[in-house]
């Protein structure tokens, strides 16, 4: 007969698993702090070493790095998409931002419509509070803060989704929208109108999603995309022109 005896379960692989769910499910994120050890594992219910046994064992996975006089933290587990020599090429190609923005839009698209049907409650309060957020950064002008929050924003949407290869995939690739790889989000935040219309934009995707509208969601994140992609087009096509128009004056003036 196929069947053993059922032996009782070590804890540290009990906290070992939930550890690894949170991460997977990106709850625990990447260069995030653990709790100190005392607290974390009163937190879990263990004794501090079967804790120390279970974070050896995810240290050794490749999960869990100790730094030091710091502490213990996630490990930059997901690195970039792609490899450095092609992140530079991209950086060095306008295209490829409008390429990038097209991508979004397909996968955001779906991951919006699946939040309004799969997301919970909490989700979607989540998405709600970033946006109440970026309504606050707008009021200040602040158009850093205002141009972090939006990848907030749809990272929270991608979270509602419930798909973690979809979460872990486009959690790569907006580390590379935050440095600026596929293109600069501050400047479209510099124009007044264009910060009124993106606004605008995210209140449509927020509210749709409130009201539980997979088709109203998934409009609002093309029309939202497709609007950025627009003015990403014009904002290369005006840099070109001014640098022909400085080339017109150069050699005018003789210089």
């Amino acid at each position: 007969m196929p069947f053993r005896k059922v032996l009782p379960e070590k804890l540290s692989a009990a906290v070992v698993r939930q550890i690894e769910q949170l991460i997977l499910r990106g709850v625990l994120r990447p260069g995030e702090r653990l709790p100190a050890e005392r607290d974390l594992a009163e937190r879990l219910g263990v004794s501090r070493p079967s804790l120390r046994e279970a974070i050896a064992e995810l240290s050794e996975a490749g999960l869990l790095v100790s730094r030091a006089g710091s502490g213990v933290f996630v490990a930059e587990v997901l690195g970039s998409a792609f490899a450095p020599a092609l992140v530079r090429l991209f950086a060095s190609h306008d295209e490829v931002a409008i390429d990038y923005t097209v991508f979004r839009r397909d996968i955001e698209a779906l991951a919006a419509e699946r939040a309004a049907q799969l997301g919970s409650d909490t989700d979607l309060q989540v998405v709600d509070t970033v946006f109440r957020k970026m309504e606050s950064a707008h009021a200040r002008r602040d158009p850093s803060d205002e141009a972090d929050l939006d990848a907030q924003f749809h990272m929270a949407i991608i979270e509602a989704s419930h798909n973690v290869i979809m979460l872990h995939m486009l959690r790569s690739m907006f580390d590379l929208l935050r440095q600026g790889v596929f293109y600069n989000r501050q400047i479209m935040f510099r124009n007044r109108v264009t910060r009124e219309q993106l606004l605008a934009q995210h209140r449509a995707i927020r509210d749709a999603l409130t009201a539980r509208d997979p088709a109203a969601a998934r409009a609002a994140v093309e029309g939202h995309l497709d609007y950025v992609a627009q003015s990403l087009t014009d904002q290369q096509r005006a840099l070109r022109n001014e640098e022909v128009a400085r080339q017109r004056l150069d050699h005018e003036t003789g210089d």
